[in-house]
Protein backbone atom coordinates (compact mmCIF):
# COMPACT_ATOMS: atom_id res chain seq x y z
CA UNK A 1 0.00 0.00 0.00
CA UNK A 2 2.95 2.35 0.60
CA UNK A 3 3.66 2.49 -3.11
CA UNK A 4 0.34 4.24 -3.72
CA UNK A 5 0.81 6.74 -0.87
CA UNK A 6 -1.90 5.55 1.51
CA UNK A 7 -1.92 4.01 4.97
CA UNK A 8 -4.02 1.83 7.25
CA UNK A 9 -5.91 4.81 8.65
CA UNK A 10 -7.19 5.66 5.17
CA UNK A 11 -8.33 2.06 4.71
CA UNK A 12 -10.09 2.04 8.09
CA UNK A 13 -11.88 5.27 7.15
CA UNK A 14 -13.05 3.84 3.83
CA UNK A 15 -14.20 0.54 5.36
CA UNK A 16 -16.18 2.42 8.02
CA UNK A 17 -18.05 4.36 5.32
CA UNK A 18 -18.57 1.21 3.24
CA UNK A 19 -20.04 -0.64 6.22
CA UNK A 20 -22.25 2.16 7.49
CA UNK A 21 -23.31 3.62 4.13
CA UNK A 22 -23.23 7.00 5.83
CA UNK A 23 -20.46 9.55 6.44
CA UNK A 24 -21.78 10.86 9.76
CA UNK A 25 -22.15 7.37 11.30
CA UNK A 26 -18.71 6.34 10.01
CA UNK A 27 -17.08 9.51 11.36
CA UNK A 28 -18.63 8.89 14.78
CA UNK A 29 -17.45 5.28 14.79
CA UNK A 30 -13.78 6.07 14.08
CA UNK A 31 -13.72 9.35 16.05
CA UNK A 32 -13.09 11.73 13.16
CA UNK A 33 -14.87 14.86 12.02
CA UNK A 34 -16.79 14.49 8.76
CA UNK A 35 -14.43 16.85 6.89
CA UNK A 36 -11.42 14.83 8.09
CA UNK A 37 -13.13 11.62 7.03
CA UNK A 38 -13.93 13.07 3.60
CA UNK A 39 -10.28 14.07 3.17
CA UNK A 40 -9.12 10.53 3.95
CA UNK A 41 -11.53 9.08 1.37
CA UNK A 42 -10.47 11.64 -1.23
CA UNK A 43 -6.80 10.84 -0.54
CA UNK A 44 -7.45 7.11 -0.99
CA UNK A 45 -9.41 7.63 -4.22
CA UNK A 46 -6.66 9.88 -5.52
CA UNK A 47 -3.98 7.31 -4.71
CA UNK A 48 -5.93 4.54 -6.45
CA UNK A 49 -7.03 6.72 -9.36
CA UNK A 50 -10.64 5.50 -9.20
CA UNK A 51 -13.89 6.46 -7.48
CA UNK A 52 -14.79 4.19 -4.59
CA UNK A 53 -18.06 5.81 -3.53
CA UNK A 54 -21.12 7.26 -5.24
CA UNK A 55 -22.55 10.03 -3.07
CA UNK A 56 -26.19 11.14 -3.27
CA UNK A 57 -28.15 13.52 -1.07
CA UNK A 58 -29.65 10.58 0.87
CA UNK A 59 -26.97 7.89 1.04
CA UNK A 60 -23.56 6.65 -0.02
CA UNK A 61 -23.15 3.61 -2.28
CA UNK A 62 -20.05 1.71 -3.32
CA UNK A 63 -18.98 1.69 -6.94
CA UNK A 64 -18.31 -1.69 -8.58
CA UNK A 65 -14.58 -1.23 -7.92
CA UNK A 66 -15.34 0.04 -4.42
CA UNK A 67 -17.28 -3.13 -3.50
CA UNK A 68 -14.37 -5.36 -4.43
CA UNK A 69 -11.78 -3.08 -2.86
CA UNK A 70 -13.77 -2.78 0.39
CA UNK A 71 -13.64 -6.53 0.94
CA UNK A 72 -9.90 -6.62 0.26
CA UNK A 73 -9.30 -3.63 2.54
CA UNK A 74 -11.19 -5.22 5.41
CA UNK A 75 -9.27 -8.48 4.97
CA UNK A 76 -6.01 -6.51 5.16
CA UNK A 77 -7.17 -4.72 8.33
CA UNK A 78 -8.28 -7.99 9.93
CA UNK A 79 -4.96 -9.64 9.09
CA UNK A 80 -3.06 -6.71 10.59
CA UNK A 81 -5.14 -6.77 13.78
CA UNK A 82 -4.80 -10.56 14.04
CA UNK A 83 -1.02 -10.26 13.75
CA UNK A 84 -0.99 -8.12 16.88
CA UNK A 85 -3.38 -10.26 18.92
CA UNK A 86 -4.08 -13.96 19.31
CA UNK A 87 -7.29 -15.29 17.73
CA UNK A 88 -9.10 -15.72 21.06
CA UNK A 89 -8.04 -12.28 22.29
CA UNK A 90 -9.11 -10.71 19.01
CA UNK A 91 -12.57 -12.36 19.28
CA UNK A 92 -12.95 -11.05 22.82
CA UNK A 93 -12.12 -7.49 21.66
CA UNK A 94 -14.40 -7.38 18.61
CA UNK A 95 -17.35 -5.14 19.50
CA UNK A 96 -20.32 -3.70 17.68
CA UNK A 97 -24.02 -4.12 17.05
CA UNK A 98 -25.84 -6.32 14.55
CA UNK A 99 -29.51 -6.04 13.58
CA UNK A 100 -31.08 -9.11 11.98
CA UNK A 101 -34.62 -9.21 10.54
CA UNK A 102 -35.72 -12.80 11.09
CA UNK A 103 -38.93 -14.73 10.42
CA UNK A 104 -40.41 -15.84 13.79
CA UNK A 105 -40.16 -19.60 13.21
CA UNK A 106 -36.41 -19.28 12.68
CA UNK A 107 -36.09 -17.18 15.84
CA UNK A 108 -37.81 -19.89 17.89
CA UNK A 109 -36.19 -23.04 16.56
CA UNK A 110 -33.01 -22.08 14.68
CA UNK A 111 -31.32 -19.04 16.22
CA UNK A 112 -31.04 -20.04 19.91
CA UNK A 113 -28.05 -22.34 19.42
CA UNK A 114 -26.37 -19.88 17.08
CA UNK A 115 -26.81 -17.04 19.56
CA UNK A 116 -25.51 -19.07 22.50
CA UNK A 117 -22.33 -20.15 20.70
CA UNK A 118 -21.76 -16.75 19.11
CA UNK A 119 -22.09 -14.87 22.39
CA UNK A 120 -19.56 -17.18 24.03
CA UNK A 121 -17.09 -16.35 21.26
CA UNK A 122 -17.88 -12.64 20.82
CA UNK A 123 -19.15 -11.39 24.20
CA UNK A 124 -18.93 -7.69 23.24
CA UNK A 125 -21.18 -7.87 20.18
CA UNK A 126 -24.83 -6.89 20.70
CA UNK A 127 -27.31 -8.82 18.53
CA UNK A 128 -30.67 -7.19 17.85
CA UNK A 129 -33.14 -9.75 16.49
CA UNK A 130 -36.19 -8.16 14.87
CA UNK A 131 -38.78 -10.93 14.53
CA UNK A 132 -40.99 -9.99 11.58
CA UNK A 133 -43.11 -11.62 8.94
CA UNK A 134 -41.40 -12.41 5.66
CA UNK A 135 -42.50 -9.29 3.75
CA UNK A 136 -41.76 -6.87 6.59
CA UNK A 137 -38.39 -8.51 7.24
CA UNK A 138 -37.36 -8.20 3.61
CA UNK A 139 -38.41 -4.55 3.57
CA UNK A 140 -36.30 -3.89 6.68
CA UNK A 141 -33.22 -5.18 4.87
CA UNK A 142 -33.92 -3.20 1.70
CA UNK A 143 -34.55 0.00 3.72
CA UNK A 144 -31.25 -0.51 5.63
CA UNK A 145 -33.08 -0.91 8.94
CA UNK A 146 -31.39 -4.31 9.38
CA UNK A 147 -27.87 -5.41 8.48
CA UNK A 148 -29.25 -8.59 6.94
CA UNK A 149 -32.17 -10.97 7.33
CA UNK A 150 -33.09 -14.61 7.67
CA UNK A 151 -36.03 -15.18 5.37
CA UNK A 152 -37.64 -17.48 2.81
CA UNK A 153 -38.47 -14.75 0.28
CA UNK A 154 -36.21 -12.33 -1.57
CA UNK A 155 -34.40 -14.62 -4.00
CA UNK A 156 -36.10 -12.92 -6.97
CA UNK A 157 -35.47 -9.33 -5.81
CA UNK A 158 -32.84 -7.61 -8.02
CA UNK A 159 -31.43 -5.50 -5.16
CA UNK A 160 -31.12 -8.44 -2.76
CA UNK A 161 -28.54 -11.20 -2.42
CA UNK A 162 -30.13 -14.45 -1.21
CA UNK A 163 -27.79 -17.13 0.15
CA UNK A 164 -29.57 -20.41 1.01
CA UNK A 165 -29.07 -21.67 4.56
CA UNK A 166 -31.42 -24.65 4.81
CA UNK A 167 -34.35 -26.27 3.03
CA UNK A 168 -37.22 -27.58 5.11
CA UNK A 169 -40.42 -29.47 4.26
CA UNK A 170 -43.97 -28.51 5.08
CA UNK A 171 -45.53 -31.12 7.38
CA UNK A 172 -48.94 -31.86 8.85
CA UNK A 173 -49.10 -30.64 12.44
CA UNK A 174 -51.46 -32.68 14.64
CA UNK A 175 -52.30 -32.94 18.29
CA UNK A 176 -51.08 -36.29 19.65
CA UNK A 177 -54.67 -37.39 20.22
CA UNK A 178 -55.76 -36.66 16.65
CA UNK A 179 -56.56 -39.72 14.43
CA UNK A 180 -53.99 -38.63 11.81
CA UNK A 181 -51.14 -38.38 14.33
CA UNK A 182 -50.37 -42.11 14.10
CA UNK A 183 -49.82 -42.05 10.32
CA UNK A 184 -46.25 -42.24 8.96
CA UNK A 185 -47.16 -39.98 6.02
CA UNK A 186 -50.17 -38.18 4.64
CA UNK A 187 -51.34 -37.00 1.24
CA UNK A 188 -53.11 -33.69 0.80
CA UNK A 189 -56.28 -35.62 -0.06
CA UNK A 190 -56.13 -37.31 3.36
CA UNK A 191 -56.70 -33.97 5.06
CA UNK A 192 -60.22 -33.60 3.66
CA UNK A 193 -62.92 -33.97 6.28
CA UNK A 194 -60.71 -32.81 9.15
CA UNK A 195 -60.85 -29.39 10.83
CA UNK A 196 -58.13 -27.51 8.98
CA UNK A 197 -56.41 -24.30 10.14
CA UNK A 198 -54.47 -22.06 7.77
CA UNK A 199 -52.51 -18.84 7.71
CA UNK A 200 -54.22 -15.97 5.90
CA UNK A 201 -53.55 -15.18 2.25
CA UNK A 202 -51.32 -12.23 3.21
CA UNK A 203 -48.83 -14.66 4.80
CA UNK A 204 -45.64 -15.52 2.94
CA UNK A 205 -46.11 -19.19 3.89
CA UNK A 206 -49.58 -19.19 2.35
CA UNK A 207 -48.07 -17.78 -0.84
CA UNK A 208 -45.48 -20.58 -0.95
CA UNK A 209 -48.17 -23.24 -0.51
CA UNK A 210 -50.61 -21.70 -3.02
CA UNK A 211 -47.83 -21.43 -5.62
CA UNK A 212 -46.72 -25.04 -5.12
CA UNK A 213 -50.27 -26.39 -5.22
CA UNK A 214 -51.70 -24.30 -8.05
CA UNK A 215 -54.26 -26.42 -9.88
CA UNK A 216 -54.03 -29.36 -7.46
CA UNK A 217 -57.40 -30.98 -6.71
CA UNK A 218 -58.96 -31.76 -3.33
CA UNK A 219 -57.18 -29.15 -1.25
CA UNK A 220 -58.54 -28.78 2.29
CA UNK A 221 -60.80 -25.84 3.05
CA UNK A 222 -59.83 -24.05 6.27
CA UNK A 223 -62.46 -23.35 8.89
CA UNK A 224 -60.09 -20.89 10.60
CA UNK A 225 -57.41 -18.49 9.31
CA UNK A 226 -54.86 -16.59 11.38
CA UNK A 227 -52.10 -14.18 10.45
CA UNK A 228 -48.97 -15.86 11.85
CA UNK A 229 -47.71 -19.43 11.56
CA UNK A 230 -46.84 -19.60 15.26
CA UNK A 231 -50.49 -18.82 16.08
CA UNK A 232 -51.50 -21.75 13.89
CA UNK A 233 -49.18 -24.01 15.87
CA UNK A 234 -50.69 -22.79 19.16
CA UNK A 235 -54.21 -23.66 17.94
CA UNK A 236 -53.07 -27.13 16.86
CA UNK A 237 -51.44 -27.63 20.26
CA UNK A 238 -54.78 -26.75 21.88
CA UNK A 239 -56.50 -29.48 19.84
CA UNK A 240 -58.54 -27.09 17.69
CA UNK A 241 -57.58 -28.70 14.37
CA UNK A 242 -54.73 -29.74 12.08
CA UNK A 243 -52.52 -27.56 9.89
CA UNK A 244 -49.77 -27.66 7.28
CA UNK A 245 -46.74 -25.76 8.57
CA UNK A 246 -43.00 -25.53 7.87
CA UNK A 247 -41.05 -28.12 9.85
CA UNK A 248 -39.07 -25.35 11.53
CA UNK A 249 -42.27 -23.99 13.10
CA UNK A 250 -42.52 -27.12 15.26
CA UNK A 251 -40.20 -28.38 17.99
CA UNK A 252 -37.86 -30.92 16.43
CA UNK A 253 -38.57 -33.69 18.93
CA UNK A 254 -40.01 -34.58 22.30
CA UNK A 255 -43.03 -32.23 22.37
CA UNK A 256 -45.72 -33.67 24.68
CA UNK A 257 -48.67 -32.56 22.54
CA UNK A 258 -47.58 -32.06 18.92
CA UNK A 259 -46.79 -34.52 16.14
CA UNK A 260 -45.33 -33.73 12.72
CA UNK A 261 -46.40 -36.09 9.91
CA UNK A 262 -44.61 -36.24 6.56
CA UNK A 263 -46.68 -34.69 3.76
CA UNK A 264 -46.54 -36.06 0.21
CA UNK A 265 -48.36 -35.98 -3.12
CA UNK A 266 -47.07 -33.37 -3.52
CA UNK A 267 -44.31 -32.67 -1.03
CA UNK A 268 -43.69 -28.94 -0.56
CA UNK A 269 -40.54 -27.26 0.76
CA UNK A 270 -39.31 -23.76 1.47
CA UNK A 271 -35.73 -22.50 1.50
CA UNK A 272 -34.63 -20.15 4.26
CA UNK A 273 -31.67 -17.98 3.37
CA UNK A 274 -29.61 -15.00 4.40
CA UNK A 275 -30.80 -11.86 2.64
CA UNK A 276 -28.70 -8.73 2.33
CA UNK A 277 -28.56 -5.69 0.08
CA UNK A 278 -26.68 -6.49 -3.10
CA UNK A 279 -23.11 -5.22 -3.00
CA UNK A 280 -23.32 -4.32 0.71
CA UNK A 281 -20.22 -4.60 2.89
CA UNK A 282 -21.24 -5.92 6.31
CA UNK A 283 -19.51 -4.63 9.41
CA UNK A 284 -17.01 -6.95 11.06
CA UNK A 285 -19.55 -7.84 13.75
CA UNK A 286 -22.34 -8.45 11.23
CA UNK A 287 -20.02 -10.44 8.97
CA UNK A 288 -19.08 -12.73 11.86
CA UNK A 289 -22.73 -13.35 12.81
CA UNK A 290 -23.69 -13.87 9.15
CA UNK A 291 -21.04 -16.60 8.87
CA UNK A 292 -22.13 -18.17 12.16
CA UNK A 293 -25.68 -18.56 10.84
CA UNK A 294 -24.38 -19.95 7.56
CA UNK A 295 -22.28 -22.54 9.38
CA UNK A 296 -25.22 -23.58 11.57
CA UNK A 297 -27.36 -24.04 8.46
CA UNK A 298 -24.79 -26.35 6.94
CA UNK A 299 -24.99 -28.51 10.08
CA UNK A 300 -28.79 -28.51 10.28
CA UNK A 301 -30.81 -31.38 8.87
CA UNK A 302 -34.43 -30.40 8.40
CA UNK A 303 -35.22 -32.06 5.11
CA UNK A 304 -36.80 -35.13 6.63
Amino acid sequence: MASINTDLSDLRAFVAVAERGNFSAAALEIHLSQPALSRRIAKLEGALGVRLLERTTRRVDLTAFGRNFARRARELINEFDASLLGASELSARVAGEVTVACVPSAVTHFLPEVLRDFHARFPRILIRVVDQGASDGLSSVIRREADFGLNYIGAQEPEVEFRPVLTEPFVVACHHAHPLASRSELRWADLAGHDYISVARASGNRFVLDLALAGAPELPRPFCEVRHIMSVVSLVEAGVGIAVVPRLALPRQGHPLLTAVTLVDPAVTRTIGLVSRRGQLLSTAAHQFYNAILARGEDASLTG
